[in-house]
């Protein structure tokens, strides 16, 4: 007698829970860049002057250029005469005004920009006629032409590669500060070899 096979085992298929979808992760924005902040423009219209072997870099008080009967100019020219130097300067070109370009964010105009750009107009002049001494007059003058940010007033500094130069105060500060004028005197006698040397 044939032994019936056994019928398989019939096993529980228990059905499989679905996982609890996983609440989507808002994806993290990318922070923007933060913005370079840059230092607002400094504001100031410097004048190039030439008077016998020196260049005279003016601070212009009005910020136009010097007319003969201004108060400022006919200072200029009695600083000229007591140096033993020309009283009639020459104009070298048009004035530096700054910023260049007004309202314009784009273009960096900061403090930085404006030495680099004061010192390239110098060495082009000084490269085209050399000078015995460079006259800085007016704290922009001397901020933006020489390498500190405060330079002081009535002293011999160097120019880092553009030559020596000799600071002084705004044409303006010294009509309003005559004291100022014992100060400068000291100071033109000490730095009158630069000049007078050369001849």
């Amino acid at each position: 007698m044939v032994e019936k096979p056994a019928a398989p085992r019939r096993i529980a298929v228990l059905p499989v829970k679905p996982a609890p979808a996983k609440a989507a992760t808002p994806a993290v924005a990318a922070a923007p860049l933060a913005e370079v902040r840059r230092e607002p423009p400094p504001r100031f219209v410097l004048q190039l002057l030439r008077a016998g072997n020196c260049l005279l870099l003016v601070e212009l008080p009005t910020g136009e250029v010097f007319a003969s009967r201004d108060p400022a100019y006919r200072l200029l020219k009695d600083l000229l005469h007591a140096a033993g130097l020309p009283d009639s300067p020459r104009a070298q070109g048009e004035p530096i005004r700054w910023p260049l370009i007004r309202g314009n964010r784009e273009f960096d105009q900061g403090p930085a920009a404006a030495r680099d750009y004061v010192r390239a107009v110098l060495q082009g002049q000084l490269e085209q006629e050399p000078a015995a001494c460079v006259w800085l007059i007016g704290t922009p003058a001397a901020r933006f032409a020489g390498e500190e940010d405060a330079v002081a007033a009535c002293r011999e500094i160097d120019l880092a590669g553009l030559g020596c130069a000799w600071t002084l105060p705004g044409l303006e500060q010294l009509m309003e500060a005559p004291a100022l004028k014992a100060e400068l005197w000291h100071s033109m006698r000490r730095a009158m070899r630069r000049w007078t040397s050369e001849r």
